[in-house]
């Protein structure tokens, strides 16, 4: 099938409570490197070029500051958005707690019932200091109506590009729903 006239351009918004590894994953998927130096991010704006199903696609992400619940969405994290990579740490159950508000933010602002969307647990090398199960993680992505999931390490660059691939899988999907589709990863539903 051709996308000869469809736009590859895809803005990504990564959005989730502080200090989840937002920055840390961005930069990791971007730049391929793991900062161990915490520095709060105000906003930052990285893009990097992939392939994804014999496909160019440049992908311009917006990696916020930390939300939490009385923080207002920023306009530039709605307006022209394609997905958004929901980050929680799997050692922090209010950043994963903090996910339900953040998506209902983002479904308010944009009028929409749905929009691509992943959800990420991030920080997987730290298993043993776990907070939030993966049933926990699985049992959210069916409130969210079958989202997409995964659990990534930055750190150790697990699954990171994954988490990526994911988001540009569920946005193709919403763009061109009569493409061929592949079962996405931790979830029984087709999604990209």
């Amino acid at each position: 099938m051709a996308y000869s006239s469809v736009s590859r351009e895809r803005k990504v918004a990564v959005v989730g409570a502080r200090a989840v590894g937002k920055s840390s994953l961005t930069v990791q998927f971007v730049e391929e490197h793991f900062n161990e130096s915490y520095y709060p991010t105000i906003e930052n704006q990285l893009g990097k070029t992939v392939n994804y199903k014999g496909f160019e696609y440049s992908i311009e992400i917006l990696d916020t500051a930390g939300q939490d619940e009385f923080s207002m969405m920023n306009q530039k994290h709605l307006i022209g958005i394609h997905g958004y990579v929901l980050v929680y740490s799997i050692t922090s159950r209010s950043s994963f707690d903090m996910l339900k508000i953040i998506r209902d933010k983002i479904l308010d602002s944009t009028g929409q019932d749905q929009i691509p969307m992943v959800i990420v647990g991030n920080k997987s090398d730290l298993n043993l200091q776990r907070q939030v199960s993966q049933q926990d993680l699985k049992d959210l992505a069916q409130e969210f109506g079958g989202c997409p999931y995964i659990e990534c390490s930055a750190k150790q660059n697990e699954k990171v590009s994954r988490a990526f691939e994911i988001i540009v899988g569920a946005i193709e999907e919403q763009q061109n729903p009569t493409a061929d589709q592949e079962v996405q990863e931790g979830s029984s539903c087709v999604i990209i």
